[in-house]
């Protein structure tokens, strides 16, 4: 039985693409993942115990990572079920824990610090080879921050596209903004900007101090939203009078192969309890969220003539806004709009959008 077909809670699954897809060897997969939890545990096997007194939070994070390994374990035991063509045998903890590591190492949402992220294990080390431009894609995405919202202190993500230029979706921008005579304008008594920083903060460690991230960019007006798909598009001034960083490559034409195209999305996902319904999947991701990250995967359909592409990166809400970068030659292919459970995730098709007057207004970088 094919995975992702058997009937149960496990149809509720948060995974869009199944292990034989995501993975080339199963059991290779299940190896390395069973190496790396025996040697956690052997770190933890000779950690000194927790002195009396000790801080709730420090027995919380071992619960976790104890309750991310048990989970773990039942997927190395089902991936290696899998490998061998044993489908039928494997049991709800085993697709679980199966489904986690597709997210963790198939489809993973990668930390960001220092505007730069951990080498990868397995099919994903191929990210160290591209870390120079992956470096440069994330310097030009930052998160949209509102003053005056009366919920919200964040509302998703955006990217260098122009000159003084960031791309967006129309249900981030409608947050702050209004309708007004031919153009649209500021809500009243709300400000925004852009903050490429916002990353999980490192550990201390001894010497010198990190220098500070980046500053945000204000912006200082709404040039547009799209009538007709998901866009914004939203000028921003330098902080200080700093010159802006050169703007992304947008791609002016469709690779000639989308279908199974390694692509990756940066942004800030947030929790979304709409589409991760168990909690278990909140301990396996340690409860970080609203930090920017790196994340990896496939574009998976577009239909010529069509304005949507869809990929399988692991989105979840906050990423709203994010670009969609061809791992290739790391032009954006796409703006990620949304994500449907167990269905994927949908982007705008940005080179169908060459000869649009609204992209022509924010002098969009076509490459």
């Amino acid at each position: 039985m094919p995975y992702g077909s058997r009937s149960g809670s496990h149809s509720g699954s948060p995974v869009a693409t199944g292990p034989e897809q995501v993975f080339g060897d199963l059991g290779e997969v299940a190896a390395r993942v069973r190496a790396r939890l025996e040697q956690e545990l052997e770190i933890q096997e000779s950690a000194l115990d927790l002195p009396p007194g000790a801080a709730p939070g420090a027995e919380i994070g071992r619960f976790a990572q104890e309750e991310r390994a048990r989970v773990l374990e039942a997927g190395v035991f089902g991936l290696e079920k899998l490998a061998h063509g044993r489908s039928d045998e494997v049991d709800e903890d085993e697709y679980f824990g199966v489904e986690a590591i597709v997210l963790l190492e198939g489809r993973p949402a990668i930390l960001v610090q220092g505007q730069d992220f951990a080498p990868q294990p397995g099919d994903w080390s191929v990210l160290d080879a591209a870390r120079a431009a992956i470096r440069e894609s994330i310097a030009r995405v930052g998160r949209v921050e509102v003053s005056g919202h009366p919920n919200l202190d964040w509302v998703g993500t955006a990217f260098h596209v122009g000159p003084d230029t960031v791309m967006t979706n129309r249900h981030v921008a409608v947050e702050f903004s209004r309708a007004e005579d031919a153009g649209w304008s500021f809500q009243q008594g709300m400000s925004a900007r852009v903050d490429p920083g916002e990353e999980l903060p490192p550990h201390p460690a001894p010497g010198p101090v990190p220098a500070a991230g980046p500053l945000p960019y204000e912006v200082t007006e709404v040039i547009g939203i799209h009538p007709d798909v998901d866009l914004a598009l939203l000028r921003i001034a330098p902080p200080d009078g700093e010159p802006l960083p050169t703007p992304l490559a947008v791609a002016a034409d469709a690779p000639a192969e989308l279908s199974g195209r390694p692509v990756y999305v940066v942004g800030y996902p947030a929790w979304d309890g709409r589409r991760n319904e168990p909690e278990s999947m909140r301990r396996i991701f340690m409860d970080v969220y609203n930090v920017k990250r790196l994340q990896p995967g496939t574009a998976t359909e577009f239909t010529p003539g069509g304005l949507v592409m869809r990929h399988d990166c692991s989105t979840l809400g906050g990423n709203s806004g994010s670009p969609v970068f061809d791992l290739t030659d790391h032009r954006v292919l796409g703006l990620h709009f949304g994500g449907r459970y167990r269905m994927g995730n949908v982007a705008v098709a940005l080179w169908e959008l060459l000869e649009d007057p609204l992209l022509a207004k924010a002098n969009v970088n076509w490459v």
